[in-house]
């Protein structure tokens, strides 16, 4: 497959990322992955794409290095916070305990990682 396709598909799949947990605020980001949680952990990881296609994409280009590697690193990050925050909702906590702020979603906020990963992805190809 080129890159230019590649890189489209990354970009089709971050934003379907940003677009299942769409919210106004940081509480609504949140309820929107413990339902998904809730209804079943599988589908929840399944939903996180962009972090499968990104292992796809290493072994693809056999590309290992800081660049390819720090979007793995931050994608494995965030859902392993996701989890821990999902975990403590599951055990009766509410939101309010474990994040005190409930930060308003700006529609840029939102998709960032639309333009972030993708730039990142650019950089670790033409890098190496």
């Amino acid at each position: 497959m080129d890159f230019i396709s590649l890189l489209l598909i990354f970009i089709a799949l971050e934003f379907f990322e940003s677009t299942w947990q769409k919210s106004d605020s940081l509480f609504g980001f949140l309820n929107n992955n413990f339902n998904f949680f809730r209804k079943n952990i599988f589908l929840y990881f399944l939903l996180h794409l962009t972090f499968f296609y990104t292992i796809y994409l290493s072994f693809y280009y056999n590309n290992f290095g800081f660049w390819m590697s720090s979007i793995f690193i931050v994608k494995f990050a965030d859902i392993s916070f996701k989890l821990f925050i999902m975990k403590k909702l599951s055990n009766g906590n509410l939101v309010e305990e474990i994040i005190p702020m409930n930060i308003l979603m700006t529609p840029l906020l939102r998709y960032f990682n639309v333009i972030i990963y993708p730039l990142t992805f650019l950089f670790a190809i033409k890098l190496t």
